[in-house]
Parts: structure tokens; sequence; C-alpha cells
């Protein structure tokens, strides 16, 4: 970067005071918080990111130095809240994805809950072959008989690993009519109307990208 172009040191100074000026916002907000998912927390928690963020690129332009901060991109956090401040309703979105580790393991599990539901030995023949053929249809079976909560719980045993997972839970103006979104469940997902989400990755521990809060859950930084 030219000299021209470099920050000052009175706008790094300032920088630097905004982030003092914010850490006692959050801190405020902690000790005033109305419950685990305060707004007024997340509100100063993100503010406070992007005064770190701010400071720490100021300082490097400025100096060459660093901050012990990690602060991911842009790509990795949400847009400001543009929801209602009283939602009527909400949409609950969870992904949870899955490696297929031990497909033995897969086929055997999906192979007993088709020899217990077999109708008949023509059918429960039929079904078994078809389990034991296809791990397609073994998933089918699994997901079919079990919740996904449960299956998350006791996913080892079926054979699989975890990735990564997400849970977001997004503010609506009102509840869809029955049946509206059944066909695109996903499409609607607006993260601008994300009140909170909370992430499970490895990442967090190998990179340390993410900052966890006193309860154990991730928060996105932006």
């Amino acid at each position: 970067m030219s000299d021209a172009a470099q920050p000052t040191a009175a706008e790094v100074r300032a920088a630097a005071e905004a982030v003092k000026a914010a850490l006692d916002r959050h801190l405020a907000a902690v000790e005033n918080r109305t419950g685990d998912d305060d707004p007024a927390v997340y509100a100063a928690f993100n503010d406070l990111a992007a005064a770190a963020e701010a400071y720490d690129e100021r300082l490097y332009d400025r100096y060459d130095e660093v901050t012990p901060f990690e602060i991911p991109g842009a790509e990795d956090s949400l847009p400001p809240y543009a929801g209602p401040s009283q939602p009527n309703a909400l949409s609950v979105l969870i992904r949870r994805d899955y490696a297929v580790a031990e497909p033995e393991r897969l086929l055997a599990q999906a192979q007993r809950i088709a020899d217990a539901e077999g109708d008949g030995d023509d059918g429960s023949a039929r079904t078994t072959a078809a389990v034991g053929a296809s791990v397609h249809a073994a998933l089918g079976m699994l997901f079919g008989e079990y919740e996904p909560d449960e299956i998350a719980s006791r996913h080892k045993e079926f054979g699989l690993e975890e990735g990564d997972s997400t849970l977001w839970v997004a503010a609506a103006d009102e509840l869809p009519e029955a049946g509206e979104w059944l066909s695109t469940p996903f499409d609607q997902a607006d993260p601008s109307r994300v009140i909170c989400r909370f992430d499970v990755s490895a990442v967090f521990d190998e990179d340390e990208l993410y900052e966890e809060d006193p309860t154990g859950r991730s928060r996105d930084l932006p």
C-alpha cells in the first residue's frame, strides 16, 4: 500500500477507541440481557466484531502490525437483521450433513427394520432384498423409521459420520398456508430475517474462525 493510502495515526487511534466503546456496550448488554437469545447481546456482539475488524485493518495498514483477533470474512456472516421486531411466526431451518462411513452397518440396520416391518413372506423377502442391494434404499428405510434428531444422536450406530450442521431460526410475518411451500421448502429462506443461528463444524476447532459463547453454542461473526 502506498503512503498516501495509509490511514493516519489519528485514524488508528480512533479505531482503537471504537473497539473500547464497543467492548463497554457489549458488556453492558450481557449484564442486562433478558435471556440466552437476547437480540441486544447479538447486536452488541456484531458491533464489537465489526469494530475489532476495522481496528485490525487500520493497524496493519499503518504499522504493519496485527491483533490477536481473527475475524472471518463477510462471506461467513449473515446480513443485518431486517425482520419484524415482533414476529408473528417463525421458520426453523435445519441442515445436517453425514458421510456414509460404514455401508455394511447401515445396510444391516436397514435390513433389521425391513425384517420387522415385512408383511408376509413374499413382501418381506422383496423388501429385504431391495435394502440389501442398495445404500439408497437403506437410507430411505432409515430416515423413514427414525426421527432426524434420533438419527443425529445415534448416527454411529447407523454407520454414519457427522459433517457440518446448522440451525436457523427465521422470523415470518405470518404462518404460511398449509402445503404452500412443501415443493420448494428452502427457496424462501431469507438470511436477513434470521433471528439466531447455531452451527456445529470441525472448522471451529481447526481454524478458530468462530467465537463460542458461554453456553457452548457458536455465534457467527460478521
